[in-house]
């Protein structure tokens, strides 16, 4: 293995691995530096891939249980088998991140095994898993793409097993009596759902007084009374003071934000799911002078360069929206600025997607965001009770909003919370990367029946001329 290279990686993520076949693609000798036994970063080993699996593997379970009589299939009452569901779940990972090693030896990058520190611009040293002599690569630059981690809670001490992540929700050999969920975001109900399918009581404990915060605030109040409809209990504007576990459980410490009586929750397993933090420690950044934001992430400009001449950071680590999709965009984007090519990521084109069933999907601005720039809008909703594949699919839980510029019907932001949702929202990232009008997605003939006939209609509402409503 050579010592030198054009770039090294830090983190074999989606940002790191998909910036590392991009620079090879492009000529540059690589190697990635992973810490992990297998490539692929949280988001393929424990976030995205087998929460999907998890999300996708209950779904089909709640359908079984409840939804395939309705066309007139008798199954019976189904049986879950948890540990058959993990090894499903494993070898759904396994077998992504072996395609990742191969993809690797096809452009002929060096994966490098070990845990990276930055001693100087230019150098990356690699001290190997289990102990060893640090192996010191020399290049001409280093990327940063080491992601994020679950942001700890005062009072609230992680061990995986009764107090856990999403890395440990997403490996519970059996369904908790009671899951608590602190955090309304978009993993805890996530993996709350996956949870509450397979059977378990689920009681999501919110500081604010909303879940998904950030998303448009309509939406967000429908898609929490549809999670409720499933039979999700919500506890919002309450601060969790602390967690003890026992032998039989733990006991969740809580009390009103505004103040008020505390009070004590007894949960099975609890997932602290309240965000992620940047992931830098250990990489040796503050002696190399590389600036921080208060948030802890990596300052960069717009080529993904820190402050220091030859380092460079993506993805989690950088500010921005953590999302996997935009890692890999800057990934692409930052490589091909290094070999001389031209390029940015524009973020408020990054869809946001949150797995539930039905799924919200969101791009854009909402509409506070755009009351509060000032800005004069139209909106067009249409409804999925409307859609004929959703009224076919007995699925028709949700809608789609599109926000368009009052002068110039030019689109500014969708947010669907319906089936396939996270599909749906591509067409209108589509068109507001063109510039697109409401009445460019309005005129485009859409196939019958689909579910995206739903985007056409919201299109035509916006300015007043929806059909099946």
């Amino acid at each position: 293995m050579p010592d030198s290279y054009d770039l090294v990686v830090i983190g074999a993520g989606p940002g790191g691995y998909v910036a590392a076949i991009r620079a090879a693609q492009l000529g540059m000798k690589v190697a990635c530096v992973e810490k992990r036994a297998a490539l692929g970063g949280t988001c393929l080993n424990v976030g995205c891939i087998p929460s999907k699996a998890l999300l996708n593997a209950s779904h089909k379970f709640v359908e079984a249980e409840h939804h395939l009589a309705d066309f007139g299939i008798e199954v019976g009452k189904p049986k879950l088998d948890v540990k058959k569901l993990m090894e499903t779940k494993t070898g759904i990972v396994t077998g992504l991140t072996d395609g990742i090693a191969f993809l690797f030896k096809k452009h002929k990058i060096d994966w490098v095994q070990g845990t990276a520190t930055i001693p100087a611009a230019g150098k990356v040293e690699v001290t190997p898993n289990g102990g060893g002599k640090p192996q010191m690569l020399a290049c001409e630059r280093i990327l940063i793409a080491t992601g994020s981690e679950s942001t700890p809670l005062p009072g609230v001490e992680v061990d995986e097993k009764r107090i856990v992540t999403s890395t440990g929700a997403l490996d519970l050999t059996k369904v908790p009596g009671h899951l608590v969920v602190i955090g309304g975001g978009v993993i805890g109900l996530e993996l709350g759902s996956v949870w509450k399918r397979l059977g378990a009581k689920v009681t999501v404990v919110e500081f604010l007084d909303r879940i998904v915060p950030g998303t448009d605030t309509d939406t967000a109040k429908r898609f929490q009374r549809v999670l409720a409809k499933q039979g999700i209990e919500f506890k919002l504007s309450t601060k969790v003071t602390g967690a003890k576990s026992g032998k039989s459980g733990v006991t969740l410490s809580m009390e009103p934000v505004k103040g008020g009586d505390a009070e004590e929750m007894a949960a099975d397993v609890v997932l602290l799911a309240i965000g992620r933090r940047p992931l830098t420690a250990g990489l040796g950044l503050e002696a190399l002078g590389v600036e921080l934001d208060k948030r802890g992430a990596i300052v960069v400009d717009a080529d993904f360069e820190s402050s220091v001449k030859g380092i460079f950071a993506i993805g989690d680590v950088i500010p921005g929206p953590m999302l996997a999709h935009k890692a890999e965009e800057d990934g692409v984007v930052c490589a091909e600025i290094m070999a001389g090519q031209s390029g940015h990521v524009d973020y408020n084109l990054v869809p946001g997607i949150v797995y539930t069933w039905p799924e919200l999907a969101t791009v854009g601005q909402t509409e506070e965001q755009l009351k509060a720039a000032g800005v004069e809008y139209r909106k067009g909703v249409f409804p999925f009770t409307a859609n004929s594949r959703a009224r076919a699919n007995l699925d028709t839980e949700g809608q789609i909003k599109i926000l368009a510029d009052a002068k110039t019907d030019r689109i500014l932001g969708a947010h669907i919370l319906g089936p396939d949702a996270g599909t749906l929202i591509h067409e209108i990232c589509m068109a507001m990367a063109f510039g697109g009008s409401s009445e460019d997605v309005a005129r485009m003939c859409h196939g019958h029946p689909t579910l995206s006939e739903g985007v056409k209609e919201a299109a035509l509402a916006v300015d007043g001329r929806p059909i099946h409503i």
